[in-house]
């Protein structure tokens, strides 16, 4: 057994030489989940609160503390704005989820969802330098139903100890309906990460990736498949920067979305599919053998596993394809597969392949824009000013069939980002305080430092301990013999 880097840099490379492309990519699947539960384990969790005020003396007891803090509640009593200069308000995300569609897995219960919403914590923390609390919530009715009536008030009655709310992992329909109701009804900006985030990012992505094979948004066929809260919105904002919807056909589990699919017309809390409905596909198209034939682009968010997507359909598309294979925790077609089949570039949402298009370049430098601004909103148009954001950079350092957006260790690109986003939140006029580009992007590069920083002294004082070898040594073993 060959010792494993505990910075796991070549983790295709830990297997047996003598195993193939197939046995390695579903190896790192197994060995990373069986890490994780072991290093959860471990860890007691990844997130934890700490102070970020000295105790100089015992009667700073009494400044943090009462009585003096007395007049911390009065002055914002009189004036609730100063909660975000007087609290840590102003740089505070609520990352709140029902758990009722945690990545592949579908409905975990309320607590099964702290995975991955604590993990959006400590990627917002690193990331962006924002701090987030995880908030699992039970939305059942008494009825036993999920009731999307329950997030909102929930969220409404908790918006007041928040900067931002990042919504997260909560099914579809439900998820359309909290979202456009709590964009509107809340004072600070409301984020489904799942949709509004992957949108971002698959944007970037495919911004850079039409840039490598010539090719233009305007004049791209695009072939979605599957229909839930990522790809629903993924359209919009491709639309909306200027792809054309009659050159687009989206599929569901029952076939293309057109405007005679009467059964998503008579289901109202489906409206954003209805909307799809009504803009794309002019031909009423329902096969996807009959779509694919000729398509420059597919975004598939369906169903995780690898025979999703068959490698017949991507040898039907046009020259260069691009294919977007984004299921989580396993693509819909591995690389290695979908390269096979004539793909030009593959994306997915894995950072262990090539291309991760992954909502995790886009929520830590989004959200802080928003927040150093003060947005009472996050538009469509921050999140599309994101997206070329990222593309940018990517296209500035250079990008390549094999990269063509950031990664989540280009620790710059989250500053510049940030900036971006701020800037346009000035333009939509949701901004509560004006700053510059340069000042935006300071003091979010100095807070991203900082708690870089923090969490280096954290390991470097003993305090937060390196993973056991035997534990990376033990994940290894046990997933050689499920492969055997």
């Amino acid at each position: 057994m060959s010792d494993i880097d505990i910075k796991l840099e070549n983790l295709g490379d830990i297997f047996p030489k003598d195993w193939d492309e197939e046995k390695r990519a579903k190896g790192k699947t197994l060995f990373l989940k069986r890490l994780s539960q072991s290093a959860h384990r471990f860890y007691g969790g990844k997130v934890q609160t700490a102070p970020k005020a000295p105790v100089p003396g015992f009667n700073w007891f009494n400044v943090w503390y009462t009585p003096g803090v007395s007049k911390v509640s009065t002055d914002i009593r009189d004036n609730n704005d100063t909660s975000f200069e007087l609290s840590n308000r102003g740089n505070l995300v609520a990352v709140v989820s029902d758990s009722t569609r945690v990545l592949g897995d579908g409905d975990c219960t309320p607590p099964g969802g702290l995975g991955v919403m604590e993990g959006k914590a400590f990627l917002m923390k690193y990331l962006g330098g924002v701090d987030a609390v995880a908030l699992c919530v039970d939305s059942r009715n008494a009825e036993g139903k999920n009731d999307p009536e329950k997030i909102i008030d929930f969220v409404k009655m908790c918006q007041h100890s928040f900067g931002a709310v990042n919504l997260e992992d909560i099914s579809q329909p439900n998820c359309y309906r909290v979202l456009d109701a709590l964009r509107e009804e809340c004072c600070i900006p409301v984020w489904h990460d799942d949709a509004q985030g992957t949108a971002c990012v698959t944007l970037a992505g495919l911004i850079n990736a039409l840039r490598l094979v010539g090719k233009n948004l305007a004049d791209a066929r695009i072939v979605y498949f599957g229909a839930g809260a990522s790809n629903t919105t993924i359209v919009r904002l491709i639309i909306a920067d200027g792809g054309d919807p009659k050159k687009m056909v989206m599929f569901d589990s029952k076939g293309g979305l057109h405007r005679k699919r009467a059964d998503i017309e008579a289901d109202k809390r489906f409206y954003r599919k209805w909307e799809i409905c009504q803009q794309t596909n002019p031909n009423c198209i329902d096969t996807m053998e009959e779509a694919i034939k000729g398509a420059d682009v597919l975004i598939s968010l369906s169903t995780p596993g690898p025979d999703t997507v068959k490698p017949e359909w991507i040898r039907a598309m046009g020259d260069k394809p691009i294919v977007f294979a984004c299921a989580n925790p396993v693509p819909e077609i591995y690389p290695y597969a979908a390269k096979e089949a004539g793909a030009y570039i593959v994306a997915t949402g894995r950072g262990d392949f090539p291309n991760q298009v992954n909502n995790s370049i886009g929520f830590p430098g989004i959200l802080k824009g928003a927040l150093l601004v003060r947005a009472s909103k996050i538009t469509d148009n921050m999140a599309i000013a994101a997206a070329h954001s990222l593309a940018d950079y990517a296209a500035k350092r250079g990008i390549s069939p094999e990269s063509i957006v950031p990664t989540m260790d280009e620790a710059d690109v989250f500053p510049v980002e940030a900036a971006d986003v701020a800037l346009q939140a000035i333009k939509d006029g949701v901004a509560r305080t004006v700053r510059t580009w340069d000042e935006v992007h300071s003091m979010a590069k100095a807070d991203i430092e900082s708690a870089r920083r923090m969490a280096q002294s954290l390991c470097d004082g003993g305090f937060i301990a390196q993973p056991p070898a035997e534990m990376l040594s033990e994940a290894l073993e046990w997933t050689i013999a499920q492969l055997q």
